[in-house]
């Protein structure tokens, strides 16, 4: 901001001394320069003559907040005021500083104070785009989105990128193609149109065109920053959203070696830009799922605060990620922390989650996973139906968790309940079949046919083109037959064969009538057409048969026969292996037959002659010792098994001596 040039002083009372219209000057070229630090050391100079200076005292906070010194710093341990403190410093003054006051709190993540402090302003553009941002960084996206209309007809730069992203956030993606016709703007106008129009693709499952896209907004990007002679670094920080919403796009479009690799070069390269960082981690956990566990929980342990002992995201992340993707990073952390079995710190996150997230439901069900880990399904399951009542519009996914657990505990009843609350799914087949299936386990028959009933009534009622009558009615049917309710099944039979002509149905009906009305089943049996080849059958003397018997030696048996021997023709020869550097027209020598017989029982065999210093006589002068006799060597058996139970005999000889000698 380039102060007015100073003439007079503002004070009534005495004349400012000459040197401060050179100070105006000074800060004025500082300014023009972005020579913020410096700026305010001149603002303070100027305050120290004129201390009321009202152009002092904008220049001072607009050059802290252009400088980034939003809050109070420190400098050599000294406390330095930053642009806030320096704002409420001169609320007594007759200076109108709300507005620099309200981004001053926007900026330190204070958004409810912020926007209360807009509410005294006029309402111009620029106090209406400060609104709009707010409001998107509180997720009221549906009010983000009706300031930023109010603010289509002023020429403000860059209006239609938050116009889109606050579309994006409201779930009003699908209305982006219209909003940007209205404001008569391309998409590929500005790289970060580009991206936000390629996120609410991605919101509208277009994957395809997003990829495409995001591809066009990056070399847009490239070229755009290039020409602007920004560095490589920069460059880089300023498309890195980019790069990684490309990377999670490849990652649903199966790309998934290509998706990891991105992730992995992101996170190494380990750029400025804190909250794309934060995304491509979450992002390559999530890929990975169960596998590395403890490099999951080290990646994420670089997102939290250095001084925090449990984890916390870090003040940067906490005030620049939006809600939905801190509560990811968060959920996933828990995930993880239930895989490495580490209970204790999962339970106390999963305990600060709902004051984090007090509108959403994902804290609820990640207790209720912990306290399934704990074998606490009947807690688990009384605190998914609380959360249920309080979210009535978000019940879905809440009653769905609480069924599947009801259900693996062995709680049919509580499964059945949680899936009847569920209005979007309650009639479909499948939820029906399921509803049904738990209700007979839970011995409830009665239920279970009231749930086929109200089924069937509902699609009878309903207009809709697929109707689903002709899968209900039969099971329904076969139901109350299976449970002794042959009237009820027969009149379902017979509104069936009425409505839909099915064969299956009529031949129902006759089986089902033939127990309760023998002579309507007659009648009905006649619509039934012959099967053909079947002229004429006795039913008598078919009844007296003891069944059929197989034919040895029949047509069957030949018929296979034939099929064995085509499946023996079919067996193709296959030329024998030999081993490396063997030629089939020379084959050498025959290999030796006994190659295969252990050592003893070849042929060749020769046993180790028998040492003679271990016959040596012992005992007095003169002595001589009995059994003197030496064993040639030879190939029979009988030989070897002889000086083998020699052998083994001469140890306990030699035992017995040895106690001889004692």
């Amino acid at each position: 901001m380039a102060p007015k040039s100073k003439e007079k002083s503002k004070t009534s009372t005495s004349q400012p001394p000459p040197a401060i219209e050179d100070l105006f000057t000074s800060l004025n070229n500082h300014i023009q320069g972005s020579e913020f630090e410096e700026a305010v050391k001149v603002a303070d100079k100027v305050l120290s003559i004129v201390p009321t200076d009202e152009d002092a005292i904008r220049c001072k906070v607009v050059a802290l907040i252009k400088d980034d010194k939003i809050d109070d710093y420190l400098i050599k341990d000294v406390k330095i005021n930053g642009a806030l403190s320096v704002i409420n410093s001169f609320q007594k003054l007759p200076i109108d500083l709300g507005f620099h006051k309200a981004y001053c709190l926007y900026r330190l993540n204070k958004l409810d104070e912020a926007l209360v402090c807009l509410k005294g302003l006029e309402r111009d553009s620029e106090t209406l785009l400060l609104e709009s941002q707010i409001l998107y960084r509180l997720g009221k996206a549906d009010a983000c989105v009706d300031v930023c209309q109010k603010l289509s007809k002023s020429k403000i730069e860059s209006l239609e990128i938050n116009l889109v992203a606050a579309l994006i956030t409201a779930g009003k993606a699908s209305q982006v193609p219209k909003a940007l016709e209205g404001l008569k703007i391309k998409p590929t106008s500005t790289y970060d149109l580009a991206y936000n129009t390629a996120c609410s693709l991605i919101e509208n499952n277009n994957y395809a065109d997003a990829e495409q896209l995001l591809l066009t907004a990056k070399r847009i990007g490239q070229e755009t920053l290039t020409e602007d002679d920004c560095s490589d670094e920069y460059i880089e920080t300023e498309l890195a959203p980019i790069s990684v919403q490309l990377a999670y796009v490849q990652q649903v479009l199966g790309q998934t070696q290509e998706s990891t690799s991105s992730y992995i070069d992101i996170i190494k390269r380990n750029l400025a830009d804190e909250p794309s960082l934060a995304v491509a981690v979450n992002n390559l956990v999530a890929s990975k799922g169960s596998k590395d566990i403890s490099d999951g929980l080290r990646k994420f342990d670089r997102l939290k605060e250095k001084d925090s002992q449990n984890f916390q995201l870090s003040q940067e992340l906490d005030a620049k990620l939006s809600q939905k993707n801190k509560e990811a990073i968060y959920a996933n952390r828990v995930l993880l922390l239930l895989h490495a079995n580490k209970m204790d710190q999962a339970r106390e996150l999963c305990a600060a989650l709902p004051a984090m997230f007090p509108e959403s439901v994902i804290p609820t069900l990640l207790q209720a996973a912990v306290l399934v880990r704990e074998n606490k399904a009947a807690k688990a399951e009384e605190l998914l139906g609380q959360c249920a009542e309080k979210f009535p519009e978000k019940s879905k996914l809440v009653l769905l968790a609480r069924a599947q657990i009801a259900a693996s505990a062995s709680h049919p009843h509580v499964a059945a309940e949680s899936l009847s609350k569920i209005p979007d799914i309650q009639h479909l087949p499948a939820t029906v079949a399921t509803i049904v299936a738990l209700k007979e386990r839970a011995g409830d028959n009665d239920g279970a046919a009231a749930v086929l009933d109200s089924a069937i009534k509902w699609w009878s009622n309903s207009m809709t083109e697929s109707n689903k009558l002709s899968v209900l009615m039969p099971e329904a049917a076969a139901f109350k037959l299976r449970h002794g309710q042959e009237e009820e099944a027969s009149r379902l039979y017979e509104e069936i064969v009425k409505n839909h002509n099915s064969t299956d149905a009529l031949v129902g009906l006759v089986t089902t009538l033939a127990r309760v009305n023998v002579e309507k089943a007659e009648t009905y049996e006649k619509q039934l057409q012959p099967l053909p080849g079947l002229k004429a059958v006795d039913v008598d003397n078919l009844e007296k048969t003891s069944g059929a018997k197989p034919i040895e030696g029949g047509a069957a048996s030949s018929s296979q026969e034939e099929v064995k021997k085509e499946k023996a023709k079919r067996k193709r020869k296959r030329k024998p292996k030999y081993p490396k550097g063997f030629d089939p027209a020379n084959p050498g020598p025959p290999p030796d037959p006994e190659r295969w017989l252990p050592r003893r029982e070849r042929s060749s065999y020769r046993p180790k002659r028998k040492d003679k210093r271990a016959a040596q006589i012992r005992g007095s002068q003169g002595a001589v010792t009995k059994d003197k006799q030496e064993a040639a060597p030879s190939t029979s058996k009988s030989n070897q098994a002889a000086s083998s139970k020699a052998n083994a005999a001469a140890p306990s000889s030699k035992a017995s001596k040895k106690k001889s000698r004692r």
